[in-house]
């Protein structure tokens, strides 16, 4: 007789990744991981300070929520584990720059190629030159919660603490916008 329908006399069948074997069910996982990179994009902006390094960091983000889509546990809250993913990439790259250098700090690359159009009003200027100079864990929690609609409780996994800590540090990151928007006040 011939061989079962079961088996198969493809001998490159073994040497097919893992992921062509696997169901289509991860389809699902990666239409919602397609679904959070606006949410991914604005917290990286929240953590980065140079125009290039937030699409960077959502890249090298979705790379390792691939790699480690098996790590993923269904049911979890997959946004939660994405912006971990996106804190860890963060802290590794500014580790990693911390050791070596590239480039003079007059880079060209780092000059704006076109001067900004037309200037917002000097209160939104203001605010801005705040949150880039506010420390990175007050920004982060108030951007969580306030921008991107995190629960307290989501944004205390993501940034691996307690929602204690998440209220102190968005009712600080508060206060120092609101002594600002103060004194420009008339």
């Amino acid at each position: 007789m011939g061989v079962p329908a079961a088996e198969s006399s493809d001998p490159n069948r073994s040497a097919r990744p893992a992921a062509a074997q696997q169901p289509a069910q991860q389809d699902g996982a990666s239409d919602d991981i397609v679904s959070y990179i606006p949410s991914l994009r604005a917290f990286a902006r929240s953590l980065c300070r140079r125009d290039q390094d937030p699409d960077d960091l959502v890249q090298e983000t979705l790379l390792r929520a691939i790699e480690y889509a098996h790590s993923y546990r269904p049911g979890t809250n997959m946004r939660a584990w994405l912006f971990r993913i996106m804190r860890s990439r963060f802290y590794n790259n500014i580790h990693r720059a911390k050791r070596e250098t590239t480039g003079a700090a007059d880079c060209a690359s780092a000059l704006p190629q076109t001067p900004p159009s037309q200037e917002s009003s000097l209160q939104f200027t203001e605010m801005v030159a705040v949150l880039e100079q506010m420390p990175s864990h007050y920004r982060s929690a108030l951007v969580l919660v306030t921008v991107l609609g995190e629960s307290y409780a989501s944004a205390a996994e993501i940034l691996d603490c307690d929602i204690g800590t998440i209220k102190s540090r968005i009712s600080r990151a508060r206060s120092m916008l609101r002594r600002v928007l103060e004194k420009t006040e008339p």
